[in-house]
Parts: C-alpha cells; structure tokens; sequence
C-alpha cells in the first residue's frame, strides 16, 4: 500500500451555481447566509461565528437528528475578494479550540486539515472549486462520505441561492 497517496487523498469538488459570484460568496462569508446550507441532510447549522478576515477565526456548530450539535473551527489563512478563500478546519468545541478527534472516536482522522474555495464567474454564473484536505489515513470509504456530506451542503446552497434571486 502506498503511503504517499494516502497522504494525498483530498475531497474535490467543482459546483457551477446559477448566481453571480458575490452572492455565492456571502454564503460563504456571512454567518446568517452559512447557517442557511451548511450540514449535509438531516443536519441543521445552529451557530455560525464568522470573523472573515486572514488570522481571523471560524466556528461553525452543526446539530445531528440526534439533537447533538457537534463543531468546526478554522482560520483563514488566505483571502482574495471574491475569488479565493483558504481556511484551516478542525474538529472543536464551541469556542472553536480545535479538539483530538480521537476523543469523538475518530482517531485517524487529521487534527488540521484545509479547505480551499475558488471562485469564478463566467456569464453571470459561479464556478466554484473547492478541495478539502488532506484526509491522511482516513482513505476511500471517508472520501466517500466527506464528499456526499458537501454535496448534500452545496444542494441546500442551491435552494437558498434561488430564493435569494
């Protein structure tokens, strides 16, 4: 087994969104618009904590049909208006220090990882490129349902961004 592409598992994933770039965008950088798609089915986003600036801080909450709201933490690491976002993602707790994710029972799962998003416009519609990554030891069966779990997200993202036009 190579170990080399192990390390190099990423999610990709390339969506074209009927909406402009600076409305995809705020639903990326504005917690009331996050709130609003983030979480696959079944999932609800209670709390989002935006601070979108580079070195500033996300928290996002993510509540199961269980009613257990379970947290990701980031920092944006990079930012150009209305074209790239580069974020660091992390299991957390509510105040967005990252956590061991062997203590929710996933201990192979990276402490770090990074989300990239690039957006473009072409015509008035969004072509954005998203990676997340590296997913290390994890392999097929999380990239798997890493990627079902953003598509499910980016489907509602598809809805709200109707019902904003």
């Amino acid at each position: 087994k190579n170990n080399m592409s192990d390390q190099e598992q990423f999610v990709k994933i390339t969506r074209q969104f009927d909406a402009p770039v600076a409305l995809v965008w705020k639903m990326w950088t504005e917690p009331e618009m996050m709130m609003k798609w983030w979480g696959p089915n079944h999932y609800s986003a209670p709390s989002a904590q935006i601070d979108f600036r580079v070195g500033g801080k996300t928290v996002l909450g993510m509540q199961g049909p269980d009613g257990k709201v379970m947290y990701s933490g980031g920092t944006y690491k990079e930012i150009i208006p209305f074209k790239k976002i580069v974020t660091t993602d992390s299991f957390s707790d509510k105040e967005g220090n990252p956590i061991d994710p062997a203590t929710i029972g996933m201990p192979d799962f990276p402490k770090e990882l990074t989300v990239v998003i690039e957006f473009e416009e072409v015509n008035g519609k969004t072509i954005m490129k998203m990676t997340h990554g590296p997913i290390g030891k994890m392999g097929e069966p999380m990239l798997k349902n890493m990627t079902q779990g953003w598509n499910e997200s980016l489907d509602k993202m598809v809805v709200e961004l109707k019902n904003l036009q």
